[in-house]
Order: structure tokens, then sequence, then C-alpha cells
């Protein structure tokens, strides 16, 4: 595997690698003055996000409907801060998609539950008025609290 970075410059077939969930290739970063430079850096690999998307897909949120808030953080906040500690070591900002994957399925999980909600705006003034009253009711909240508009 050839290291690229600011000071290799060279062009060759195997670039990058995959070990232990992480894939290792040319990434940008920020030096100390913040300037923007390229460097060799893990974050995690495809394949475990997609693998991690699954898991959540499999939990099926949306027909949780008879469960209360509370119950899916206790039951979802270990799995979802695991994978935020192993992998969020490096590059965390690889992991906002489906952190945000996550709370578009908690905000469609209210949507299910709550038919008042059933609206865009409803359902989005619900979710910043959880956030506010519950600032870490979720784990995934520590880093992100986006939800994505689609896929209602």
């Amino acid at each position: 595997v050839y290291c690229k970075d600011d000071n290799r410059r060279g062009v060759h077939e195997h670039m990058s690698f995959t070990f232990l969930g992480y894939t290792f290739r040319t990434r940008s970063a920020r030096n100390k003055h913040g300037r923007m430079f390229a460097s060799f850096l893990p974050a995690v690999s495809r394949d475990a996000l997609v693998a991690m998307g699954r898991q959540v897909r499999r939990w099926r949120l949306h027909l949780r409907v008879g469960a209360s808030l509370a119950d899916l953080a206790r039951w979802m906040n270990p799995i979802v801060r695991g994978w935020m500690q192993y992998y969020g070591a490096f590059n965390r900002s690889a992991l906002y998609p489906l952190l945000c994957r996550i709370n578009t399925y908690l905000v469609r999980w209210a949507r299910k539950k709550y038919r008042a909600l059933h609206g865009f705006n409803k359902a989005k003034a619900w979710w910043r008025a959880l956030c506010a009253r519950y600032p870490r009711g979720f784990a995934q909240w520590a880093w992100t609290r986006d939800f994505l508009p689609t896929g209602w």
C-alpha cells in the first residue's frame, strides 16, 4: 500500500486498505495554523457503515410504537455509544450520516406513535423541544441532533 500524503505525491494501484473496521486512505486534515493538507488517516470503513446501517434498519424502530422513548433510549444507547467510541476515535464526522439516520428513525417512530405529529413542521417542533428537554436522552445527541427530512 502506498501511503500518499502531502510529502509523497506518487500514484500507485493500492492507495488504501481496510483493517479492523477502519479504512486508511488519504484524507484532508488541518494543521495547527488551520490550513488544509493531505494526510494518510483512518476513518470508519464503508463496510462497517453498511453493517451498522443494516443493524439499525433491523431494529425497525417505527414499528415499536408500544415502547416509550425512555425504553428506546435504554435499549439503543449502549449499542450506539459503543459504535461512537470505537469508530469515532478517528474522523468522527464520518459517522454523522448514520447518527442522523438514527435520529430520522426516531422522528418516524414519534410520527407513528403520536397522530398529532404527522406534519413535518409539527414533528420538527416536537424534535427540537425533545432535544431541549432531554439533552442527554440519546447517545448520538452528544455529536449531532440533526435528522434527515426524507423518507417519511
